[in-house]
């Protein structure tokens, strides 16, 4: 797990993939649970073939996780993601509060 204040690129993708407002929308209905993929384009106000779009970004990234039963697809948040995503910034919070105060480039030549 993500203990540092540095971006893997496994964290990218996770940030990556939370920075568009329909997946940000899905991820929020997710937080309730499973839901099945036709519930999710309901509520999240967009057509099958564009939420297939976004779930296969959240899944390549590991935000999402899926499980077949039958023809229906359900997903679910992946705790280990978002475990990732907290440790990440909670790195950033601490190297905030630690920070002292530099000096920019333009500055220093004076």
């Amino acid at each position: 797990m993500e203990t540092r204040a540095e971006a893997s690129p496994s964290v990218e993708r996770l940030f990556h993939a939370l920075s568009d407002e329909k997946r940000l929308r899905v991820v929020e209905v997710l937080r309730g649970g499973e839901c099945c993929v036709c519930d999710l384009a309901g509520v999240v106000g967009v057509g099958q073939s564009l939420l297939s779009f976004h779930l296969k970004t959240l899944k390549e990234a590991g935000v999402v996780t899926d499980r077949r039963d039958g023809r229906w697809v359900h997903y679910s948040l992946n705790p280990e993601a978002l475990g990732k995503m907290r440790a990440f910034v909670r790195g950033l919070e601490k190297s905030a509060r630690g920070a002292t105060s530099r000096l920019c480039c333009r500055h220093a030549e004076r």
